[in-house]
């Protein structure tokens, strides 16, 4: 009986730890989804862009981070996520990011609604801008799409799962 207790202190101990958290300038923290690395084939300098979602007291947080070779880019204007009905939902640019040596990270707002649709809905491709000016030697700027996809290849027959469950991670919030 002790040992059975035992696991099951350890099993939800496990399941809380592995809950992620978003932390925001400021130090505030949310609780959030894990990160997905999305595949990205018309951003050439890292095909991967790193997206997490977290709930807040009003709505969510959408957050987007690319790899760069200039830190003064920044990822900004209207991302639009497009869901797996072939709706989107449009987040305007609030301001929030933080950028270091090599990756450019944006927040974006939803609202409740736009939450409780993600829910229901996996996220099937994301559309941002990355805004700065470039020169010879730098990484691009322009409209990028990130795609909800695992693995840059796949092979047809093949029984793993090849897009992120980003409805059900959402639910867990």
């Amino acid at each position: 009986m002790k040992s059975k207790i035992l696991f099951l202190f350890l099993f939800i101990s496990i399941i809380a730890s592995s809950q992620e958290i978003m932390t925001i300038k400021g130090g505030k923290q949310y609780k959030a989804t894990p990160n997905w690395n999305f595949i990205s084939t018309t951003y050439s300098l890292s095909s991967e862009v790193q997206v997490q979602v977290a709930k807040t007291d009003n709505g969510g947080i959408l957050k987007l981070s690319v790899a760069t070779t200039n830190p003064k880019f920044i990822l900004a204007g209207t991302v639009y996520v497009y869901l797996s009905d072939n709706s989107f939902i449009s987040c305007s640019d609030k301001g929030l990011f933080e950028n270091s040596d090599t990756t450019l990270t944006s927040y974006f707002i939803f609202t409740p609604a736009e939450m409780t649709k993600l829910k229901k809905l996996n996220i099937s491709s994301i559309r941002f801008n990355i805004k700065g000016t470039s020169d010879s030697f730098s990484s691009q700027t322009g409209n990028f799409t990130a795609v909800n996809k695992i693995s840059f290849y796949t092979i047809k027959y093949d029984n793993k799962k090849k897009v992120f469950e980003t409805a059900q991670e959402i639910n867990k919030l």
